[in-house]
């Protein structure tokens, strides 16, 4: 398993993905309450060390995977979501290609 970040650099993490989500009133949400609240209960102690704080570090490095790739998923939906039919030249556009032409004027070209 990969080396986990800090508590701190997580639960930054976690509340600029809610700050994204819910915009500037973030802090009233139910959401904020509860990771703020986990985050005060399983603080670090240097008299202590704690298999269950352990998981609940590596429980809220996998919800900032969440939050994270939930935005990046919906930018990209939103990004190449279908907008009904398009026309060829938006199609190959949209993948970075372009049309050929036709040179000399053949006559059925636009």
């Amino acid at each position: 398993m990969a080396a986990l970040s800090a508590p701190l650099r997580v639960c930054r993490g976690i509340l600029k993905e809610l700050r994204a989500a819910h915009g500037s009133g973030y802090k009233k949400t139910l959401a904020y309450g509860y990771v703020m609240d986990q985050f005060r209960k399983n603080k670090v102690t240097g008299e202590r060390y704690c298999r269950a704080q352990q998981e609940a570090h590596h429980d809220s490095h996998t919800y900032l995977c969440l939050l994270t790739s939930t935005r990046n998923h919906m930018l990209l939906h939103n990004l190449y979501h279908g907008k009904g039919e398009r026309s060829q030249e938006e199609a190959a556009g949209l993948v970075g290609l372009r049309l050929p032409t036709q040179p000399g004027g053949k006559g059925w070209e636009k």
